[in-house]
């Protein structure tokens, strides 16, 4: 998986990156809208376009998370409006499981979220997209379970020379 780097903000430092995994056929369409009636939206978001939320793979967004990302957001086309008739209910089981298991993995759940949004809801997107933003700049950057483990194993090497 390659590593999101996201632009740095005016005085320097490290700008919040989120990743969102959208739908091809509603939510993608959901963000064209919202961008073409000119909505006002944060610009942390880094879209990743996918065939159908039913194709995502819940280690895409483990992964982000684990390596530092600061949020993911999956968006997909409403229950019973799946392009591919069922694609979204398989994505809300294997996305509810996920979301069950982050704390296991030292990640903050409230990093992750799916969402419903269709081609049409431009305004529902943009919403969405603002709250979401909001809530992963409260949290502040995610340091990654990756980095983490890293800053573990040092002091555990540092205690034990000490110890020595």
């Amino acid at each position: 998986m390659a590593t999101v780097n996201a632009p740095s903000s005016v005085n320097g430092e490290k700008g919040i990156r989120i990743i969102g995994f959208l739908c091809n056929w509603c939510s993608y369409g959901g963000a064209d809208t919202a961008g073409v009636c000119r909505f006002k939206q944060p610009t942390d978001l880094r879209i990743v376009r996918i065939p159908c939320t039913g194709r995502m793979d819940p280690l895409f967004a483990a992964k982000s998370l684990i390596q530092g990302v600061d949020g993911v957001l999956v968006s997909g086309c409403h229950p019973r409006d799946c392009h591919y008739a069922v694609g979204n209910f398989y994505a809300r089981r294997r996305l509810e499981v996920l979301k069950e298991f982050l704390p296991f993995m030292g990640i903050d759940p409230e990093r992750f979220h799916y969402t419903w949004v269709s081609a049409s809801e431009g305004q529902r997107w943009q919403k969405v997209v603002t709250e979401f933003s909001e809530r992963i700049h409260r949290l502040g950057p995610n340091p990654g379970v990756a980095a983490q483990a890293g800053g573990a194993d040092a002091e555990v090497e540092k205690a034990g020379e000490s110890g020595a």
